[in-house]
């Protein structure tokens, strides 16, 4: 009897790890039209005025600044899920210390695009800086995907001393979703961590930073994040000016390229100019695409 139940146990772990295998099989097999095609936009929601462009650009005249912009990007899919990269931030000592200009809350901020807080499905953090993991409490039914590295390093001791940009607010409530199974712990790079989205890591902006990538009608769009805050970064190859790893940030720059199915589709962190690129349907709302641009 014990001889047969260790041939049945056998048998159920075989099968078990037959189906993973062609799981993963089905996956990379997969054809760009059996997945979901996104729509996806950049939301404005703030401005910081006369930002300097060195803390953009290495090596940046000093002299020169830049109203920047402050957004969150949606990734609408036809399957009703909303997803945000990236959630803004709220809180007024940000806003006072920054001087932030034409200011709406995030969660206020998609109504331009037709949506509750309560309709976003999930957040992809890009990485945990104040102004774009400020807000994930603002979203009440939203999952939130991180990097696990991102997630270990800045909730722990060493992550939190310092200044590393990271509000220990933001740190803490982290923690507290995750202990309620909110927090989605990505292990590494070239994840598909939702049909059509899949996120990637090298940027080096923070410890382990990711950039999305995500299926569209017309192929691929790259959301850089703060991996690549300019256009002016990625058309003239320099790195961004806060970076871990400069080298590092050049070798992702070079394959957002390659990822992206157009090079204008690539879309910088926070350069203002995505809103005249993309003028379309305006008032501080871009939907990335190819149709219109020259």
């Amino acid at each position: 009897m014990k001889k047969l139940l260790q041939l049945l146990l056998f048998a159920v772990v075989g099968i078990g790890l037959t189906a993973c295998a062609a799981r993963q099989d089905r996956l990379a097999q997969r054809q760009p039209g059996d997945l979901p095609a996104y729509e996806v936009y950049a939301i404005r929601y703030g401005v910081i005025p006369a930002f300097p462009v060195r803390a953009l650009v290495a090596g940046a005249d000093s002299t020169r600044t830049l109203d920047i912009a402050l957004m969150v990007w949606l990734l609408r899919g036809p399957d009703g899920r909303n997803v945000l990269v990236d959630a803004g931030f709220f809180r007024d000592e940000h806003l006072t210390r920054w001087r932030v200009q034409e200011f709406v809350r995030p969660s206020e901020a998609i109504a331009k695009v037709g949506l509750r807080p309560e309709e976003i499905t999930d957040i992809v953090i890009t990485h945990l800086h104040w102004d774009h993991a400020g807000s994930i409490e603002l979203f009440p039914q939203a999952r939130v995907w991180i990097q696990e590295e991102e997630f270990r390093y800045y909730t722990s001791g060493e992550g939190r001393s310092g200044n590393t940009g990271v509000d220990p607010e933001d740190a803490a409530l982290l923690l507290r979703l995750h202990d309620l199974g909110r927090v989605m712990l990505v292990d590494g790079d070239a994840r598909e961590i939702i049909p059509g989205v899949r996120v990637y890591t090298g940027g080096r902006h923070t410890y382990a930073s990711q950039y999305v990538g995500v299926h569209t009608a017309d192929g691929t769009v790259v959301i850089a994040s703060d991996n690549l805050y300019l256009y002016e970064n990625l058309e003239n190859r320099l790195p961004i000016a806060q970076t871990l790893d400069r080298e590092s940030n050049l070798q992702a720059q070079a394959r957002m390229r390659e990822l992206a199915t157009d090079p204008r589709l690539i879309v910088p962190g926070h350069d203002p100019e995505v809103f005249t690129r993309f003028p379309s349907p305006g008032s501080g709302v871009a939907r990335i695409e190819l149709d219109g641009l020259p």
